[in-house]
């Protein structure tokens, strides 16, 4: 049998690892949405501060400092990556995941006393956010790169995708999660942040003191596992070639993908990294530009604005239940993502790519054109679900199939790094600038924001369309040892 695996590959085997990489992911996405359950219990909890006044602007840094750790540990994988190996590195952001979820928990460890809210307390659990986001920093850059590296040519977009799916997939779970732990317990109430609590009667009161930190500590759970079961896939066979470990890196291509054809893709990795490491700008600043521009696309066309503040908007549109609406959202964003999954390898890259910008530009327009009229709410909330369904079969998966493949082997990890931590950075920026332009008005109780917005978002979404027609190749079906050559003949031919 095992023979029998090693002449063929053994898909079990390559699913088997693939899926524990895409726990990574999992990670990522239930770490930025669990904010979103407890942040009203921790605002409460804060506001209670006898040293120092928790205001709306130290709120929203405690809301987004889990972004600041985002920058960091997507700037740092490269070096991990490259230094350490992807396995490794994996392990780290795992043990970060499961560190910062305990602390966030209980910032009080060690040095606070446990239920008093003070200055320090909330440096320290902004500490333990940042924490966190210094894994999903990691994560975010290495586990695409993982899944692509291990990855036969022929499914590697598919499997890349896959994360894709488990990032959507957290942000789910944690949804839920959240749901649970709060029962049939209230959220506090503030009538103004900073100026203090309207009410909060003996339900609310369990949130403010216990409920929050219940759902930052649900994620010690998958972070845990993740961090334990990482430690039993292999390093990839590209790493293991840049470090001289060529029996292995066999061994495990055998594994994958046969032992005849694990000897021809290993002379393939072999002969891309005559040098172990090469200058950033070695295939040209095109090359980089490419992957850096990728990454501030699928943030600029403003989707995270969209899952932020889905509750908001659908309020602000008029509809009785925004939280219905939410749910079902997040329903077509699982059922979008598995359409990238199973037609990446058909389609191509760049088909789905345009595709999605142009529908995301007509549903963002759509938004644009019927936000505040009455009668039009449902076209309103109609134009939202395209223009986030067009986004999860798109630019999505797409950008992370593509910063995972599209870069060659020799400065993948240094490359990675920048065009995802450019991401983390366009990220902050949409997310922090979409309530004040939203919120804008020419005249008092007017829609200028709404439509000026939108219209914003609907016009970078053409704009990114245009990007990816002209200057990103099609990668389908190509190996990542293609990547070199067609990077130097682009080179060479400008």
């Amino acid at each position: 049998m095992v023979n029998q695996q090693t002449e063929q590959g053994s898909k079990a085997y390559l699913i088997s690892i693939v899926m524990v990489a895409v726990l990574g992911g999992l990670l990522f996405g239930y770490d930025t949405a669990v904010i979103s359950g407890a942040e009203k219990g921790l605002q409460a909890f804060f506001m209670e501060s006898k040293d120092f006044a928790y205001t709306d602007g130290w709120h929203g840094f405690t809301s987004a400092s889990a972004l600041i750790g985002c920058i960091i540990g997507s700037a740092i994988s490269g070096f991990l990556a490259t230094n350490l190996g992807r396995k490794k590195s994996l392990i780290i952001a795992g043990l970060l995941f499961f560190v910062s979820a305990l602390g966030s928990m209980d910032p009080e460890f060690l040095f606070f006393e446990y239920g008093q809210p003070s200055y320090s307390l909330a440096l320290m659990f902004n500490v333990y956010r940042v924490i966190g986001g210094i894994g999903v920093g990691l994560a975010s850059a290495i586990c695409p790169m993982y899944i692509g590296e291990v990855a036969p040519s022929n499914i590697r977009g598919m499997l890349v995708s896959w994360n894709q799916f488990a990032i959507i997939f957290g942000q789910l779970v944690v949804y839920f999660v959240n749901f649970f732990i709060l029962g049939d317990h209230l959220q506090p109430l503030v009538e103004e942040m900073g100026k203090g609590i309207a009410a909060i009667n003996p339900a609310a009161q369990w949130t403010v003191t216990t409920g929050w930190r219940y759902m930052f500590g649900s994620e010690a759970v998958p972070a845990g596992l993740f961090a334990l079961l990482i430690c039993f896939v292999p390093e990839t066979p590209r790493y293991l070639v840049s470090i001289g470990e060529d029996k292995k890196a066999e061994g495990i291509l055998a594994k994958i993908n046969g032992a005849q054809k694990a000897q021809q893709i290993l002379q393939d990795i072999k002969d891309t990294m005559v040098v172990k490491t090469e200058k950033l700008l070695t295939y040209g600043a095109l090359c980089i530009f490419v992957g850096i521009m990728l990454s501030v696309f699928q943030q600029a066309v403003g989707i995270n604005a969209v899952l932020y503040y889905a509750p908001r908007i659908f309020g602000d549109m008029g509809m009785d239940n925004p939280m219905i609406l939410t749910v079902f959202m997040g329903i077509i964003n699982i059922s979008f993502t598995l359409v990238a999954v199973f037609t990446v390898e058909k389609w191509g890259r760049k088909p789905l790519l345009i595709s999605g910008s142009l529908g995301m530009a007509l549903g963002a327009f759509g938004v644009a054109v019927t936000f505040g009229h009455a009668g039009l709410e449902m076209l309103t909330a109609v134009s939202l679900l395209v223009y986030s369904a067009s986004f999860m079969f798109s630019w999505g998966p797409i950008t992370w199939v593509l910063i995972a493949e599209i870069f060659p082997n020799t400065i993948r990890g240094g490359a990675v790094a920048i065009a995802v931590a450019f991401q983390w950075i366009s990220n902050f920026i949409v997310s922090s600038s979409f309530v004040p332009m939203f919120n804008m008005h020419l005249s008092e109780g007017d829609d200028f924001g709404h439509w000026f917005t939108y219209g914003l978002y609907g016009i970078i979404c053409v704009v990114a369309a245009l990007f990816v027609w002209r200057l990103v190749p099609e990668t389908k079906g190509k190996t990542l040892e293609d990547m070199s050559k067609m990077w130097k003949d682009k080179l060479t031919n400008n």
